[in-house]
């Protein structure tokens, strides 16, 4: 009964030592019979027969034909909204505050008391002013009418003059009232030149009385601070009976409509942006806004090589908050791009992001892609010909260079419409929380 298990044994034994130990002569030996049982078939040769070689066994993989089509593309952004304008009033002259304070949060339309100082005795420094130009303005008829009687002065000293020349030669006057007559002329004529010194000194004194109004009316003008333009007021303003200097903080007022977004683009993405562009973002909230691009920064930050772009949105109802988180998508010109499973892609010894395709003769390509987007049913890439026949399974079995035996999966028919696949780029901005890509 147990000699039968015990020979089993060593007949298993026997043979696993003669495959594993004793494998090279094992396949001689079966070699050789193989060898010389086709000799003995075949005697007219005089050489033995020459053994083909196996062909290679082909790695088969699943192919997707693709064909690129043009969709719809959207530069994405990671941002934050800030105020159209934000302005700390401050006051310009030195005096105490006697108007009761506006409180943080109160909405101001343009032109609104933020801060009303003391006058102090700035109105009567303007009634000073007032009367120094009265004062002035009443030189002037004077300094005129003196003018004129200098120059009447001259009239009359010429006249003269000339009598006197004229007597002179005939030997009617002597010489005496010649001298007298030109002494006459001269005197007359520093008279006008004074009374025209006189005048200009008035016009001068006019000039700087009026001077002395506007600054003084300036003075009590700067008394009254208002709001430069609608908005809110982010602090209290100056408290009753606080005391101002120049440069002193009334209030911070905001205008939050309409808000901006701002982001920044990398450089590989800015030259697809364009001003006026729609553009739409979801904020940290859930409200999803939508705006037009109106600045897009020419020169690049130096730290981030980035450049600033902002974006115009309306906030009539003030929901939107300075300083809010968004995820930005400003829609951009359409790209040819293939829709293709998520694990088709692969990375190339090189750690190249793309994919494996079949070739001319069944051969195995490499062809680096960028991903466009992504969705739940795909991704889309650029970076391939218009028609590809691209490896979805066993892409990462293969290499380049190698012959393959491909099996081709069924073509994409109406699952992948271009109602679906395809959105315009208004409606990216009207839903831009469905557009997802990736940089």
């Amino acid at each position: 009964m147990r000699l039968i298990p015990l020979l089993t044994a060593i007949v298993v034994t026997t043979v696993l030592y003669l495959a594993v130990f004793e494998r090279d002569a094992l396949l001689a030996f079966a070699l050789g019979d193989a060898t010389a049982q086709q000799a003995g078939t075949t005697q007219t040769s005089t050489e033995p027969a020459a053994i083909a070689a196996p062909e290679p066994a082909r790695i088969g993989v699943v192919v997707q034909r693709s064909t690129a089509r043009t969709i719809d593309s959207a530069v994405i952004l990671r941002g934050q909204t800030e105020a159209a304008r934000q302005v700390e009033v401050r006051a310009e002259t030195s005096a105490m505050v006697i108007s009761e304070p506006l409180r943080r949060g109160a909405f101001v339309q343009k032109g609104a008391l933020l801060c009303q100082l003391a006058p102090g005795a700035r109105n009567a420094s303007l009634n000073e002013a007032n009367a120094r130009l009265s004062e002035a303005k009443s030189r002037v008829p004077v300094s005129k009418a003196r003018l004129q009687e200098a120059k009447a002065r001259l009239q009359e000293a010429l006249i003269n003059n000339n009598a006197a020349e004229k007597l002179s030669k005939g030997g009617y006057a002597s010489e005496t009232r010649l001298v007298a007559t030109k002494a006459a002329v001269a005197t007359a004529q520093a008279g006008i030149k004074s009374a025209e010194s006189g005048l200009e000194a008035a016009s001068a004194g006019i000039e700087a009385a009026a001077a002395h109004v506007v600054a003084a009316k300036r003075e009590i003008d700067r008394l009254t601070i208002t709001a430069p333009f609608e908005g809110l007021l982010e602090s209290d303003a100056a408290e009753l009976g606080s005391l101002m200097q120049p440069g002193a903080l009334c209030a911070t007022v905001i205008q939050l409509d309409p808000i901006k977004l701002v982001g920044f683009v990398p450089e590989a993405q800015v030259d697809r942006i364009r001003v006026g562009a729609l553009a739409g973002a979801e904020l940290a909230t859930g409200l999803q806004v939508r705006g037009q691009v109106i600045f897009l920064s020419r020169s690049a930050d130096p730290t981030t090589r980035t450049f600033r772009a902002e974006i115009s949105v309306p906030n009539p109802d003030l929901k939107i908050r300075d300083g809010q988180t968004a995820a930005i998508l400003i829609s951009a010109d359409g790209v040819l791009a293939h829709r293709l499973p998520q694990s088709a892609l692969t990375l190339n010894n090189d750690g190249q992001l793309g994919v494996r395709i079949v070739k001319d003769g069944n051969i195995v390509g490499f062809n680096p892609v960028k991903l466009i987007r992504d969705d739940i049913d795909g991704i889309w890439v650029s970076g391939l010909p218009e028609q590809a026949n691209v490896i979805v399974m066993g892409q990462d079995f293969v290499t380049a260079g190698v012959l393959v035996t491909p099996t081709w999966a069924p073509a994409v028919t109406s699952a992948l419409t271009s109602a679906k696949t395809s959105t315009p780029a208004k409606n990216l901005a009207k839903n831009p929380t469905r557009q997802e890509a990736s940089q």
